[in-house]
């Protein structure tokens, strides 16, 4: 594969991608250098926050949410690089000393949001996990907040298979990828492991083509592995990064695959920190705006 940087710039915690399909616009943060970022028409533009944003996604009304330590925020797309306009949607985890990690939208537009212990300091400096006090919420379009799951690691991918009956998702501290049934009333049903460990890497975030594979980025493994739909490993795809994050599939047809990365702070490889793409000839399935 032919990976390319979609910019020359490095980050220190690139994650979260999203392709809106309406624009033909790719949105990612870099969580611990406070940002959230939008590529459109060929110029990336950033907004900077003064704490961890992990997630930046696109609402039918034509602002954005930003998922920040303190809670879920709509963003003035219009509004300065430096004085982004914020308006609070809801705090989703309550919890003193966590942040929002993974956060997407269900086929809904509803905003599944899982969160973690923050490990970042005011300069985005790490902070070592002392303890399991994530949790993952849904947020409806109006803010209404639904708690889902306690006692998580960091929760990472969010996916829904089966028609939506499903969820995917990893808890990295576990090293797994989970399978819960989503239950008629909404809730979570008991959870088996879709995604057993494997030596290259830790599980991150992920894609879904429309085959129902699974792309998931190997935190620390230097690649993305593709699961089948019954969670077997079907391909490995080296990447020329030591930390992969997360992807997404987008572009006019569908079938670009851009990755996210973090940058070592000691023996970091050129492409470390960077966001990438790659033609890969495979749809995949759309990301989906907040509904409200």
């Amino acid at each position: 594969m032919k990976w390319q940087a979609v910019s020359d710039q490095r980050f220190k915690l690139a994650e979260g991608p999203f392709w809106d399909d309406q624009q033909q616009a790719l949105y990612w943060v870099d969580i611990a250098g406070f940002r959230a970022l939008r590529l459109y028409q060929g110029q990336v533009r950033h907004w900077q926050f003064n704490e961890p944003v992990s997630a930046f996604i696109p609402t039918s009304k034509g602002d954005a949410l930003v998922t920040l330590a303190s809670g879920v925020y709509r963003l003035n797309l219009d509004s300065p690089v430096e004085r982004p306009a914020l308006t609070l949607l809801c705090v989703a985890d309550p919890m003193a000393g966590n942040r929002a990690n993974e956060a997407r939208c269900d086929s809904q537009g509803r905003l599944w949001l899982g969160s973690m212990q923050n490990n970042l300091d005011a300069e985005g400096g790490d902070v070592p996990l002392e303890r399991r006090s994530g949790g993952l919420f849904r947020v409806e379009a109006g803010g209404r907040v639904t708690a889902l799951l306690a006692g998580q690691g960091i929760v990472n991918t969010l996916l829904w298979a089966d028609d939506d009956r499903t969820l995917l998702t990893a808890d990295s501290l576990d090293g797994v990828i989970y399978r819960y049934p989503i239950q008629a009333d909404g809730a979570l049903g008991e959870r088996d492991v879709w995604a057993s460990e494997h030596p290259r890497g830790v599980p991150d975030g992920s894609a879904m083509d429309a085959q129902g594979y699974v792309w998931n980025a190997r935190w620390g493994g230097h690649c993305l592995i593709r699961f089948a739909p019954d969670g077997r490993v079907d391909q490995l795809v080296e990447l020329p990064l030591s930390h992969p994050t997360s992807c997404v599939f987008g572009g006019p047809d569908m079938t670009t695959l851009f990755v996210t990365s973090a940058r070592p702070a000691s023996e970091a490889l050129p492409l470390d920190g960077a966001v990438l793409q790659v033609e890969t000839g495979i749809r995949g399935l759309p990301s989906h705006r907040f509904a409200g």
